[in-house]
């Protein structure tokens, strides 16, 4: 069975209608799904996506994710090592906007031999890794 990490910004685009990749972001979805790809994420991705999502929508949208996506996900929670390896990562490339979580998402993604992500963020690709497909 194959794996794909899952960023903030693909969860972003299948939740929020308004988002200019939600029917992008659903198909590549469905598509994961019909083919019986394991869902991974992170711990720091799903802080992140409640926070997003509560300031966006609403708590509601919070609880609904927790309740529906979630259990459809395999989580990685980050550890002091994983977080400090994302840090290193963080300072040695030196690139403004790159977040401590997408660092932090790499190295989890190389420890747990990860190569595809579903993000509409162009940083994984940067970093090398598949995107939107498996």
């Amino acid at each position: 069975m194959s794996r794909v990490y899952v960023d903030t910004s693909a969860f972003v685009a299948l939740l929020i209608d308004s988002d200019e990749s939600h029917e992008t972001a659903g198909s590549v979805f469905d598509g994961f799904r019909q083919l019986d790809v394991k869902l991974v994420t992170s711990s720091y991705v799903l802080v992140e996506c409640y926070a997003l999502l509560g300031k966006r929508v609403g708590t509601a949208a919070v609880k609904g994710f927790r309740e529906k996506m979630q259990p459809l996900l395999d989580v990685i929670w980050i550890d002091e090592e994983l977080h400090e390896l994302g840090l290193d990562l963080l300072e040695a490339k030196k690139r403004r906007k790159l977040s401590l979580v997408d660092a932090v998402s790499f190295v989890t993604m190389r420890k747990h031999s990860i190569s595809a992500a579903f993000t509409f963020d162009r940083h994984f690709a940067q970093e090398g890794f598949a995107v939107n497909t498996v």
